[in-house]
């Protein structure tokens, strides 16, 4: 599956919303055609490289599908777009074309079903609740609560500053347990 890739510096993850202000010939196009179409693009998170200019040399190998879901012209003469992350996908191989837009080809990844939280994530859903009082989350519309291991884990893995590459391997992981897991583990790390 071919997919337009619009790469970040940061990493989207499934049921997220992401903000952006475009003003790149390349990614308005791009969000032109996905709006007339109704289809999505691809986040990625840039390992290596600018999000402004040429395309960057290195991204991470896993990305969320994203949808628009609003969009409006800025009083700064931007376009705001709110986009949601949708479904992970692994990235198999980019291409860059003229205009510096990459086309990625992506191989879809399967997401387990949904597993209730249990008393060991407690304080991970209660570090989650305490991230939504931040006013930057309550811009978000995230009113953290998690209906399971995988909403949680998606959610802290999106809100909490870790580096890029932290945040492309919990990406990564189909098992919600084990990114909860690793996120008890970087968060000591955080700690220490």
């Amino acid at each position: 599956m071919k997919l337009p890739l619009f790469p970040l510096s940061t990493t989207l993850f499934p049921g997220c919303p992401l903000d952006l202000q475009l003003f790149e010939p390349r990614y308005l196009d791009m969000i032109s055609r996905c709006l007339k179409q109704d289809i999505g693009f691809g986040v990625v998170t840039i390992l290596e490289g600018k999000e402004v200019g040429t395309a960057p040399t290195s991204l991470g190998g896993f990305g969320c599908e994203a949808v628009v879901k609003d969009w409006q012209q800025q009083s700064n003469g931007l376009l705001g777009v709110r986009v949601e992350g949708i479904r992970r996908f692994r990235l198999l191989e980019t291409e860059v074309q003229s205009d510096q837009l990459t086309i990625g080809t992506v191989e879809w990844l399967d997401e387990p079903a949904e597993r209730p939280l249990t008393d060991k994530h407690d304080d991970l859903a209660a570090l989650l609740q305490a991230l939504a009082e931040h006013p930057m989350v309550v811009a978000l519309d995230l009113d953290g609560t998690a209906g399971g291991q995988r909403e949680l884990g998606y959610q802290l893995a999106y809100l909490l500053p870790f580096t890029p590459e932290q945040k492309s391997e919990l990406l990564s992981f189909d098992d919600p347990g084990e990114r909860l897991d690793r996120l008890h583990e970087l968060l000591s790390s955080l700690q220490e």
